[in-house]
């Protein structure tokens, strides 16, 4: 008989819930046994291995453009280039991109199951694409200053190509450049201010989140094309909002740094309480409604609030022995609630 092949802690966590399902009836014990016999654990991670070997073959890349980039016979090769126009290079970089958004496309008809060889030709052309942009933005600068709408182009090719090639990876390249584009505007419309009808970079980007957020809760769903990049949308406009949060209750509504130095951090105190109750509210929602996503990042961004207030109010007023010996306590604390949840989740299994 055939058997899955998994790694030893996946196959710890088959058997446990296998044991959980055998316990609740939900299977007989032959079955049980059945499952817990047709699984296997693998004597090699070759899918670790490919994945690090892409890792490696993209920084290797990256080392080697850098490494042409010193070498003075390819220095003097560009020299020759100097006067090549910006056209030629932006036809290049485009054509790059076609090639492999084109491979990428057939071999993932072809080949489905191979995501890693498929990614990596949609970086690539992710990559040509942004230069490709670029060299246009040098081709038609009239000296507007008007940068963002170049943003707004890959965004719009971006968006394409994601929906066309069915890819996650250049979706949220998408929504990166959209923030990008998001900032690059409103800095245009400020006269490349620091704040934009009244509002710093944190407080745009907060909006910002809140906005993406709510298009992926709401509006992306109504597009049957956009339902299985949803997922990925509401992760990356949380971590827009919640991290724009964060930052607001460290720095406020302020785009000065020297005044902000001058201002006493319980001055914007009201901006760090906004930003620790919107965290715990996210974990509350996603213990209730059993939502990973929702409950890690808002998890994660409650703590991160916590300690940065702790940092911000205390470093300053009390003996650093006392400073950490209070920090020890509280992870202490955080680890044994953390063990607790774990021995009850461990109980429920064998009763």
């Amino acid at each position: 008989m055939k058997k899955l092949d998994v790694t030893k802690q996946e196959k710890e966590s088959l058997e446990e819930a296998i044991q959980f399902w055998e316990k609740e009836n939900v299977i007989d014990a032959s079955t049980a046994k059945a499952m817990v016999d047709s699984i296997d654990v693998k004597s090699f991670d070759w899918k670790r291995l490919a994945r690090y070997a892409f890792w490696v073959a993209l920084a290797s890349l990256v080392f080697a453009v850098f490494s042409l980039m010193t070498d003075t016979a390819f220095l003097k090769f560009v020299d020759t280039l100097y006067e090549a126009p910006n056209i030629l290079f932006c036809l290049f970089f485009g054509a790059l991109a076609v090639l492999f958004y084109t491979l990428g496309f057939r071999y993932k008809t072809k080949f489905p199951n191979k995501n890693l060889s498929i990614e990596t030709m949609m970086l690539i052309g992710v990559f040509s694409t942004a230069a490709c942009i670029g060299f246009l933005g040098k081709v038609l600068d009239k000296n507007s200053m008007h940068y963002s709408l170049l943003f707004l182009l890959s965004v719009l090719i971006y968006g394409y190509l994601a929906n066309r090639l069915k890819s996650k990876l250049i979706w949220v390249f998408m929504l990166v450049a959209l923030g990008i584009w998001f900032a690059t505007e409103t800095a245009y419309h400020s006269d490349w201010g620091f704040k934009f009808w009244g509002m710093n970079y944190p407080l745009r980007f907060t909006i910002f989140g809140l906005m993406l957020t709510l298009i992926a809760i709401y509006v992306q769903p109504r597009f049957k094309k956009l339902i299985e990049f949803q997922p990925l949308s509401y992760l990356i406009g949380l971590l827009y909002l919640m991290i724009s949060l964060w930052s607001l209750s460290i720095f406020g509504n302020y785009s000065d740094f020297y005044e902000w130095t001058l201002v006493r951090q319980y001055h914007i105190f009201y901006w760090g309480l906004l930003s620790t109750a919107v965290a715990a509210g996210l974990v509350i929602y996603g213990l209730k409604m059993k939502d990973n996503t929702t409950r890690e990042i808002g998890f994660v961004f409650f703590v991160l609030n916590v300690y940065t207030r702790y940092v911000e109010y205390l470093w300053d007023n009390i003996n650093r022995a006392i400073f950490f010996l209070i920090l020890a306590v509280s992870f202490w604390f955080v680890g044994r609630w953390a063990e607790k949840l774990w021995q009850k989740r461990e109980d429920s299994l064998d009763t």
